[in-house]
């Protein structure tokens, strides 16, 4: 089969590789109609490579029908429409009883001290071939996929292959931010998540303000309703002009979904460079124990959020030696969440949403490029460099 496949930083290419097959009798095989780049895809083309072997298989925002089950999955069959949540879990032990997919106790990566295995995100979460290719093994199926309903019969699968990771990423970063009734959120970032977080803080009721630099992901927020703040227009002080937005005090929620990829911090940009230079085994060692991320847009977060606010971090870092500003922090009385989404603890809020032919969170319009499979190189290359109006790449099989 045809599969996008890791070769260096910034390197990825489309190979032809041996079709998946059961291992296990929790298995399935699935076609994959619909796959997406993520921005996280992005850590793995930049920064994370001391992770991943050569031709190893990306991607893990999936979805497709079911070809095969092992003999212990009873809950799909052969034919069935299905979206492949991001984390593999088991649906039973203690950790996904509480609701947390993210932390799966059976499919935890003790040996990188991580969380729940992750499909198509190299040895950090477990190793497990990603789903950016024509078929994809999917571990612990007995729980993981999720049937797209009957009468969602004829909608396209922009309808619902975000719900592999954009949308229940977004849902718990709305969560998490703990936003009163009738208060007010700050999104920094439009990427993808920011977009959907956007419109979901709106769809609940919230006063929406996001915050980005890039014009094209900046005129898709106003189409949905979204007030926006132009970092380019304010010179760095954006907490100042949301502060003048909001009563003087700032929002009560804020919503951080830029992460490791923020603007700024040069020193820090030149220290992952000087890491990803490294053996892998030493880089590991230096991530794990040392890495530092740009934070520029967290201590925006932090400056920006009202006294006694929450900030939901909901962008990814891989940082263990990270500065943060405690005696703000404290002093502002701030709460702060974060972590992994646990997809499916929030689908069934989600998929009325999406079966809604009016399509309330706006999933048809989020999309920028659909790409065949074979020009996923050209994807990752526009969706890195924010070029060509990329916002969020989907390809076809």
């Amino acid at each position: 089969m045809k599969a996008v496949a890791w070769h260096g930083k910034r390197d990825v290419r489309v190979d032809n590789v041996p079709d998946p097959t059961i291992q296990e009798p929790t298995d399935a095989i699935v076609r994959i109609t619909t796959t997406n780049i993520c921005g996280s895809d992005l850590h793995l083309y930049e920064v994370l490579g001391a992770f991943i072997d050569e031709g190893y298989v990306l991607g893990h925002e999936p979805m497709g029908i079911v070809e095969e089950v092992g003999p212990e999955v009873t809950n799909i069959a052969p034919g069935d429409r299905v979206v492949i949540p991001f984390n593999v879990s088991c649906g039973h032990c203690w950790m996904c009883d509480q609701g947390l997919q993210s932390q799966c106790e059976t499919t935890q990566v003790h040996e990188q001290g991580m969380g729940s295995t992750m499909l198509g995100f190299a040895k950090l979460y477990g190793n497990v071939a990603g789903g950016q290719a024509e078929f994809l093994r999917v571990p612990q199926a007995q729980y993981g996929p999720v049937k797209v309903p009957e009468e969602a019969e004829g909608m396209p699968d922009e309808r619902f292959v975000y719900l592999s990771d954009v949308l229940p990423t977004s849902w718990q970063a709305v969560e998490y931010a703990g936003v009163p009734e009738g208060g007010s959120v700050v999104v920094f970032g439009l990427g993808p998540i920011g977009q959907m977080s956007a419109r979901i803080a709106r769809h609940k009721g919230y006063r929406v303000i996001a915050v980005d630099l890039v014009s094209e992901r900046l005129e898709m927020a106003r189409r949905h309703g979204i007030e926006v703040v132009d970092m380019r227009e304010h010179d760095g002080d954006i907490p100042d002009a949301i502060r003048e937005m909001t009563d003087g005090r700032g929002p009560d929620s804020v919503i951080e979904a830029v992460g490791m990829e923020a603007h700024g911090s040069p020193a820090t940009g030149l220290a992952q460079t000087i890491t990803g230079l490294l053996p892998d085994a030493v880089a590991q060692e230096a991530l794990n124990r040392g890495g530092v991320d740009r934070l520029s847009a967290l201590y925006s977060a932090i400056d920006t959020v009202r006294r006694g606010g929450t900030i939901s971090l909901i962008g990814l870092y891989g940082g263990m030696a990270d500065p943060l500003p405690m005696l703000t922090l404290f002093d502002k009385q701030i709460q702060l969440r974060m972590g992994q989404a646990n997809v499916k603890h929030w689908t069934d809020d989600i998929m009325p949403l999406l079966i809604d032919v009016s399509d309330p969170l706006g999933v048809e319009d989020l999309a920028t490029h659909k790409l065949p499979l074979e020009e996923a190189p050209y994807g990752y290359e526009i969706f890195q460099k924010k070029q060509d109006g990329a916002v969020k790449v989907l390809l076809k099989p």
